[in-house]
């Protein structure tokens, strides 16, 4: 069975592997800090749009999902998407 910070990881892939073009560009590394831990993802450049979405509406939303999730399994989870 996944561990449960990988399962924040595997729902974040999950979801944006599904609305970009380039899915298998996708990646998300995960990365433990002594306050939260934080996801870094990693799309095409071609896809950077769409994951940021109109004035930034996809990557917030993206950002409240992993924070909820995090709430869930009591640790603070922080979204970074990088160029």
């Amino acid at each position: 069975m996944a561990s449960k910070g990988n399962v924040v990881k595997e729902m974040l892939e999950t979801l944006v592997k599904g609305f970009v073009d380039e899915p298998g560009e996708v990646e998300v590394n995960e990365v433990q800090k002594s306050q939260a831990t934080v996801l870094e993802l990693r799309v095409s450049p071609r896809d950077l749009g769409k994951v940021i979405g109109r004035e930034g509406r996809t990557a917030r939303a993206l950002r409240s999902l992993v924070a909820a999730a995090g709430e869930k399994l009591q640790r603070r989870y922080i979204l970074q998407i990088l160029e």
